[in-house]
């Protein structure tokens, strides 16, 4: 019985690694992960709207009806976005992914403190070319630095009555995703 004793540890702690290394690396391997399945919604650079999600489903997992939910799939390949959305009176938020789904920047409309949410998205060679210029402060412009030339802008604004949801989507309808001119 000892001398089964070492064998079976041995397995049991190889079986872990194994199954540890394959679900970390799971992902990398996904076919159907959020960048692709959004790409059939709406173009790179510009701001589209999600559809409110059904019984039978919904374009992303866990979405919640009480949220107009619009993306923006980003390509910094062609240099920074300035993102604009408007905010609702209830409550809008804004958050950063990178391709593969990691989150590396969020805002709201109570942090922003304005009426629209306004920054520039740039990887970090575009902003490190940045001139310095002392006239610009922080609290002129927000500045959000991607890892990555691709990801994904989730932009969300709750409706907390049903009657206000489409005040709601012209709102989000009004946010843009682009290259500044």
């Amino acid at each position: 019985m000892r001398n089964l004793g070492l064998p079976i540890a041995v397995g049991l702690v190889l079986a872990g690694i194994v199954h540890l290394v394959s679900v970390l690396i799971m992902p990398n391997f996904a076919e159907r992960d959020a960048y692709s399945r959004l790409s059939v919604i709406g173009s790179t650079n510009v701001v589209a709207q999600i559809d409110d999600p059904t019984p039978f489903g919904a374009v992303l997992p866990a979405t919640d009806p009480a949220f107009v939910t619009a993306v923006c799939l980003y390509d910094l390949g062609d240099g920074p976005l300035r993102l604009r959305v408007p905010t609702t009176g209830d409550y809008t938020s804004v958050s950063f992914y990178t391709r593969r789904g990691l989150a590396f920047y969020a805002i709201n409309d109570r942090s922003a403190g304005r009426r629209v949410i306004e920054l520039d998205l740039m990887n970090a060679k575009q902003k490190a070319a940045l001139p310095d210029d002392e006239e610009v402060t922080a609290a002129d412009r927000l500045i959000v630095v991607a890892p990555e030339n691709e990801g994904i802008v989730l932009m969300r604004a709750l409706s907390r009555e049903r009657g206000a949801r489409e005040d709601i989507k012209r709102r989000m309808d009004a946010a843009t995703c682009g290259v500044p001119s």
